[in-house]
């Protein structure tokens, strides 16, 4: 392992070196592409770095338990004991940064609510799911655009499709895909009966040129005129925009922007967003046949997720994690969460990793 780490590092002080080449510096997509390569290798050499003046300093305190000084020795061996703790803690840290990196972690998220079992309440729900991932990205300092919205009669939304644009928010919101229940008393229930509704959340990655190829020609877009509240805002120009890829059938559809050509650009971010997905959704399937698990795929046919309002409690049943807050998880404190859901799929890629699968 540390030899790999040797290497890596060698290619890193390589980086250092090209990247203050004036030459490089004139061509600057050589320069994004060599910039990411070094970002992405910078967190793992630290580490390395950190682990290698650590043994220096065990080697050192190995060393001074020959002294003939008894009290030098005790001190060696206590400084020896909390040095060891230290090696086992960035061993374990070097492992999961050697972990292969999910190419779509630091991409921007199409993110995708729609009401399922339940009706209204679904659509409230709906409505509260999408509330609870905004201001989680206002806390994170990242961007929310509407791209969709279909509002219930009764609030919330059928269905709800934006986009949020910052750094490394796919690899905090990817585990947020799949079925999430609500279970609740009503306002409409004069009875106070709790009722059990669903929305599925999809989370997928932003996708750029590079990883989807789409030639117009497959194609048919149509435009229309918006839906909308009504007087002041109604809208009097064919400003709507759908768009079907015809290969897969894929259907986009954006009316939130009064202008054709923004409606028409959002469409598209959203329509080579689900096709990627689509693309990653098949490797993972042939890729669990080969494996014992399926390691955070997104199926949002699997129920990942229970909000039981009467006594307050959000559960994660993927991981068996249980909070009593949900008061701030709804106001989009989900940073525990993420974090739980994170680590516990690192721990099953380490132990396929040495499993050899």
């Amino acid at each position: 392992m540390f030899d790999k780490i040797a290497e890596l590092e060698r290619r890193f002080e390589e980086l250092e070196s090209l990247l203050a080449d004036p030459t490089v510096l004139a061509n600057q997509s050589e320069f994004r592409k060599l910039s990411k390569e070094h970002s992405g290798l910078a967190e793992l050499i630290a580490a390395f770095r950190q682990y290698k003046k650590l043994l220096a300093d065990i080697a050192d305190n190995q060393e001074l338990l020959k002294e003939p000084d008894q009290e030098m020795r005790e001190m060696a061996q206590a400084e020896l004991e909390s040095l060891e703790e230290r090696r086992e803690t960035l061993e374990s840290e070097i492992k999961v940064l050697l972990l292969p990196k999910d190419p779509n972690d630091d991409k921007s998220v199409v993110l995708e609510i729609r009401a399922g079992t339940g009706g209204d309440e679904s659509a409230l729900f709906a409505g509260d799911l999408f509330r609870m991932y905004s201001r989680f990205a206002e806390t994170n300092r990242w961007r929310v655009e509407m791209i969709s919205a279909s509002e219930s009669e009764r609030g919330g939304f059928k269905e709800v499709v934006a986009l949020i644009e910052g750094a490394g928010v796919f690899a905090k919101l990817k585990f947020e895909s799949g079925t999430h229940r609500v279970q609740r008393v009503p306002e409409t229930e004069a009875q106070g009966r709790i009722h059990t509704s669903a929305c599925t959340v999809a989370v997928l990655p932003e996708a750029e040129d590079v990883d989807v190829d789409i030639n117009p020609a497959d194609l048919k877009i149509d435009v229309y005129r918006s839906s909308g509240a009504g007087g002041q805002h109604v809208n009097t120009t064919d400003s709507a925009v759908r768009i079907t890829h015809l290969p897969t059938g894929t259907v986009v559809a954006c009316q939130e922007e009064r202008s054709q050509i923004k409606n028409r650009a959002k469409a598209m971010k959203v329509l080579k967003s689900r096709i990627l997905d689509n693309i990653i959704s098949e490797q993972n399937a042939k890729l669990a046949a080969d494996r014992k698990s399926q390691v955070g795929s997104g199926d949002r046919s699997e129920r990942i997720r229970t909000y039981n309002f009467p006594q307050g409690r959000m559960t994660d049943h993927r991981i068996g994690l249980t909070l009593y807050r949900l008061d701030s998880i709804m106001a989009g404190d989900i940073n525990e969460i993420a974090d739980s859901l994170r680590a516990h799929y690192q721990m099953e890629a380490l132990q396929e990793q040495s499993q050899g699968g």
